[in-house]
């Protein structure tokens, strides 16, 4: 490809994001949605203004590497451990009544054996984005419903990792223990990375934390190297920047680096959100579509329902449990990246991470605009409900 279609590309990616998240913006959709919109407007689906999807894939899978890299530096040890004992009763409960019925819908619908695994763990998860760009800073800080939904998105975020981590000794829908090998060298990743962000990292970040541009240069080159490193080990790169950023974690300047760094991940998300969008098969959607819409229909129906009633089991408040079972009600972008590595790894065919894509974007669509409708908000059009 040329540097004159790469920079057509990237006009097309980012002039056609600004103009329909606009159009998102008023319509009080979460932003996500303009980037996945202009991806099938542009893709080959319907204009064909872009006919070899392959670059932005690999562009894409920066954003993913940076995402999690950045959920591994946000892990706030201290806040998940003291809400430890209800976090994991809520998310342990609700992810094996999730896994259920996504395991459910999908026999129902006709789907071999492995294809109800990942539509069952992709149903377990809500949306870290959805959920946390629309809480008011305020609440999300310093409020009983923010720390509770973090914690709650953190350990489902980890669980996330662990089936990515499982997915990698699956191959054709049969278990490969020989796969699994690489996993292995996990523990020795961890440690030497913790050892070495010790001793080594955090020494020279305190040494220079007056020059951000070196700040910011490490950090990158700390993130990608380990997610190398990762991958030249047999694991993913995925896994070895969320290695890389839990390490940093404790650093007293990790939120600040989180801060720096969020530009960047949204840029390359931008990108990954439009690779969706731009692959997304509409004639094959046709023969799914029921599917998508139960499993969306019945994300955006129990979850709130099932949350609400554990946070209550709980002993949260009633109107406090009701509004952050809503805030979980969907369906977790993570979702659509399980969807892409099965399908990238043989383990789902085009149907099943059709339905589980189609699904996403609607649960997306729907509880945006109910949360933004309803609740507080930061993007919120009404005065009333706006909340920064």
């Amino acid at each position: 490809m040329t540097t004159q279609s790469i920079l057509f590309l990237l006009f097309l990616i980012f002039a056609g994001s600004a103009l329909t998240a606009t159009i998102a913006l008023y319509a009080r959709q979460a932003i996500m949605l303009a980037y996945i919109a202009v991806g099938l407007i542009c893709g080959p689906a319907l204009t064909g203004l872009i006919d070899d999807t392959a670059l932005i894939d690999d562009i894409a899978q920066v954003g993913i590497i940076f995402l999690l890299f950045l959920l591994g530096l946000s892990l706030e040890v201290k806040d998940l451990l003291r809400l430890f004992n209800e976090a994991v009763r809520v998310t342990a409960l609700s992810c094996a009544a999730f896994f259920s019925l996504g395991y459910a819908l999908a026999y129902f619908g006709g789907f071999n054996q492995t294809e109800r695994l990942i539509v069952g763990a992709a149903m377990m998860f809500s949306s870290t984005i959805v959920a946390l760009r629309l809480l008011p800073t305020s609440a999300l800080h310093h409020q009983r419903m923010g720390e509770v939904i973090v914690a709650i998105l953190l350990l489902q975020d980890l669980i996330a990792i662990l089936i990515l981590l499982f997915i990698q000794g699956l191959s054709g829908g049969e278990f490969n223990p020989s796969k699994l090998l690489p996993m292995l060298a996990l523990p020795l990743i961890i440690l030497a990375a913790g050892w070495f962000a010790n001793t080594v990292l955090k020494r020279l970040m305190s040494q220079f934390d007056q020059i951000q541009e070196y700040l910011f240069l490490l950090t990158i080159g700390w993130c990608l190297g380990l997610a190398e490193l990762s991958h030249a080990l047999g694991l993913s790169h995925e896994i070895g920047a969320f290695v890389a950023g839990v390490s940093l974690a404790t650093s007293p300047i990790a939120r600040y680096l989180a801060e720096t760094l969020k530009p960047l991940r949204d840029f390359f998300l931008i990108i990954f959100f439009f690779t969706l969008g731009a692959g997304f098969d509409i004639i094959g959607f046709k023969a799914v579509w029921p599917l998508a819409v139960a499993l969306a229909a019945s994300a955006l129906v129990l979850k709130p329902v099932i949350f609400t009633a554990l946070f209550k089991r709980e002993h949260e408040k009633s109107r406090m449990a009701k509004e952050a079972g809503v805030r979980l009600g969907q369906i977790s972008e993570f979702s659509l990246l399980l969807t892409v590595v099965a399908e990238r790894s043989g383990l789902i065919g085009t149907e099943a991470a059709l339905a589980l894509t189609g699904a996403s974007i609607m649960s997306f669509a729907v509880s945006s605009y109910f949360i933004v409708m309803r609740y507080p908000t930061p993007i919120s059009l009404n005065p009333e409900l706006r909340r920064d």
